[in-house]
């Protein structure tokens, strides 16, 4: 399907002419992810999502920046994981157009997997362990030198009036189909006044803003944490939405778009994990009210996501890629089926967090 495109990629990125394969690879949902593949160097490319990320540049910009600073930190024996890597074209660009499109390349990183799914608790604890070990050695770069590539992105307030503003539309007429869960989306409205009361008292922080569990790769060999990868929504932002979303992606037995949701629940011991493991690393860095904002970070992020996926469906799927048509329907059913059980289980899961 990308024939085209990766003959004119090998071109920019040295790979020859010869012999030149391509083939997806990963499980994103916004850009197009690819492994371009010559006989001698494989590369990953990407066809950026410019709808989702209308600058580009700016995009590769953060994601370099942050780039620079885990390499540095690297080389001083300061962060233990692989460093993501731009490729640079033959002659020093970052991005590609191809038929108007914006590619990028990275560095493979091989003998190494990932999980859509979390297994066990050790395979929790390990990937918290790696997003804790990535905040921690952020926690000295500049937050204010990223772009806002996502402005609010993790925005509950302007989600919510999205929201309202497709329900008002009813662009393809499915509002029918999800009356139940608008009503149930509009009632949540307390967890913007706590919102509101906590996030002034934290601080801005570099964050990587996607924390899930298949952007970190697991070692073949090992089975312990190799890199964490997707930088492409390090903004400034707030710990608690790195946690929450940990929580979100890591907790549940089932896939965030499982039908199956009698079996969305929050397993203990896996939120266990990930508090054990990211707080680990950020011991000596994280403030009281950053430790307390967690447990709000948990609920907002289940919440929201499921608020984005009910709105694009709505909206007639834009944004997130689909399969079929109730794609972003059942994913927002999935995760409000999520934070209703962290809410049922909240006095043991609080207990865990706050012991």
């Amino acid at each position: 399907m990308y024939q085209k495109q990766a003959t004119i990629l090998s071109s920019h990125f040295g790979l020859g002419e010869h012999d030149i394969s391509i083939k997806p690879i990963g499980n994103g949902h916004i850009n197009t992810t690819l492994l371009l593949k010559s006989p001698t160097k494989h590369i990953v490319v990407q066809k950026l999502n410019t709808h989702v990320f209308p600058d580009p540049n700016a995009l590769v910009n953060n994601a370099r920046q942050i780039e620079h600073h885990l390499s540095d930190k690297k080389h001083h024996d300061a962060y233990q994981l692989e460093v993501i890597k731009h490729v640079a074209t033959t002659d020093d660009n970052y991005l590609v157009e191809i038929d108007g499109d914006s590619w990028r390349a990275l560095e493979f990183i091989g003998r190494s997997y990932s999980e859509d799914v979390v297994d066990n608790q050790e395979q929790a604890q390990i990937a918290a362990n790696a997003f804790g070990q990535f905040a921690a050695a952020l926690q000295d770069f500049d937050a204010e030198k990223l772009h806002a590539v996502i402005p609010d992105f993790h925005n509950l307030a302007m989600r919510l009036d999205a929201l309202k503003r497709v329900i008002d539309a009813n662009p393809v007429g499915r509002l029918s189909d999800c009356q139940h869960e608008v009503d149930f989306c509009l009632a949540q409205t307390q967890l913007l006044q706590e919102l509101a009361e906590l996030m002034p008292q934290l601080p801005i922080r570099a964050c990587h803003n996607d924390t899930k569990i298949n952007n970190m790769l697991f070692c073949n060999k090992t089975q312990q944490a190799k890199a964490v990868i997707d930088l492409d929504t390090c903004m400034p932002g707030y710990w608690m939405f790195d946690f929450g979303d940990m929580v979100r992606t890591f907790c549940s037995p089932e896939a965030e778009d499982s039908t199956n949701l009698d079996g969305v629940q929050v397993r203990e011991n896996i939120f266990q994990a990930i508090v054990d493991g990211y707080v680990a690393p950020l011991q000596q860095i994280i403030t009281t009210q950053e430790k307390q904002s967690f447990w709000l970070g948990a609920k907002v992020m289940s919440f929201m996501i499921g608020v984005r996926f009910l709105t694009d469906y709505i909206d007639g799927d834009n944004y997130f890629g689909t399969k079929y048509p109730t794609h972003n329907l059942d994913r927002a059913r999935n995760q409000f089926a999520l934070y209703r059980d962290l809410l049922n289980k909240q006095a043991q899961l609080q207990a865990i967090l706050f012991k």
